[in-house]
C-alpha cells in the first residue's frame, strides 16, 4: 500500500476544471517530483490535497485514511501529517527565526514551550542556521528565510512534506543552499512530493518523477525513463525543450 494515495483528484476554479482526474501515489520514503509547463496545475495539486482548495471529486487516502474535504476533523487530521512549504517564506516578521519554528506546535498544538524550543533549535541547526535562532526574517537573505520555513514545516512532525517551487522566489546564488536543505532530508528518509523547475536537482533527488500537462498527470517514472526514453508525445517534447534551454 502506498503512503499517499490520490485517485481521480479533479479541483475547479471559477468554474474553470485545473485538475483533471490526476491520479498519483507516494510510498513511505519516497521523493517524488512533479514538473511540467507553468499553469500545467502542479502548484494547484499541491493546495488541493492540503484543502486550500477543495477537490470536485476523487479521492485521497493518507496512511490507509481517506480523507473528507468536508469534514474539519478529517482536514486537521491531514495537516497534522501533511505539512506544505510555499514559494514565500510567509514568515511572521515581528518574531525571531526561533519564535518563528516554535509558533505552530506551541499555538496550535498546545505543546510545552520548554519541550518544543530544543526540537526547534534542532531543526534550525539541521538547516545550517544555528547561528541566526534570535534574528529577525528581515535580517536573512531569500535562501535563509525558506530554511526557516522549512525547519517551520518539520516541527509539526508530518509524515510527508509537500514542496512548491520553494526555490522560484530566489537569486540563482541562493538556490543550493535550500535545495542541500532538500537533498539532506531525501537521505534521511523524508517522505516528500515537490514540485520545482531545478531538472538537475530532480533527476538527482527524486525516486520518481511525475509530468503534468493542462491539468492532468501525463507520465510517471523513474528519472533516468521519463528524461531519456519517455513514453508519451508531450513528454519527449517538454524533455527537448529542456535540453535545448540547457
Amino acid at each position: 500500500m502506498h503512503f499517499l494515495e490520490i485517485a481521480d483528484l479533479s479541483a475547479a476554479y471559477r468554474n474553470v476544471r485545473v485538475l483533471r482526474s490526476v491520479s498519483l501515489n507516494v510510498a513511505r520514503g519516497e521523493v517524488v517530483s512533479i514538473i511540467g509547463p507553468s499553469g500545467s496545475g502542479k502548484s494547484t495539486l499541491l493546495r488541493a490535497l492540503v484543502g486550500l482548495m477543495t477537490p470536485t471529486a476523487g479521492t485521497v487516502r493518507l496512511g490507509g485514511e481517506t480523507v473528507d474535504y468536508s469534514d474539519p476533523k478529517s482536514l486537521r487530521a491531514l495537516r497534522d501529517r501533511c505539512a506544505i512549504v510555499f514559494q514565500q517564506f510567509n514568515l511572521f516578521q515581528n518574531m525571531t527565526v526561533l519564535r518563528n519554528v516554535m509558533i505552530t506546535p506551541v499555538k496550535i498544538k498546545r505543546r510545552p514551550v520548554g519541550e518544543v524550543e530544543p526540537e526547534a533549535r534542532a531543526l534550525l541547526t539541521k538547516v545550517g542556521l544555528a547561528d541566526k535562532m534570535d534574528a529577525y526574517p528581515s535580517q536573512l537573505s531569500g535562501g535563509q528565510q525558506q530554511r526557516v520555513a522549512i525547519a517551520r514545516a518539520l516541527a509539526v512532525k508530518p509524515d510527508i512534506l509537500l514542496l512548491d517551487e520553494v526555490t522560484s522566489a530566489l537569486d540563482p546564488e541562493l538556490v543550493q543552499e535550500v535545495l542541500e536543505t532538500i537533498r539532506l532530508l531525501a537521505a534521511e528518509g523524508m517522505t516528500m512530493l515537490a514540485v520545482s523547475h531545478e531538472m538537475n536537482f530532480v533527476r538527482e533527488v527524486s525516486s520518481r518523477v511525475a509530468l503534468m500537462n493542462g491539468g492532468e498527470v501525463i507520465e510517471v517514472g523513474e528519472p533516468a525513463e521519463l528524461f531519456e526514453r519517455p513514453t508519451s508525445a508531450r513528454t519527449r517534447e517538454f524533455v527537448s525543450k529542456i535540453i535545448r534551454a540547457k
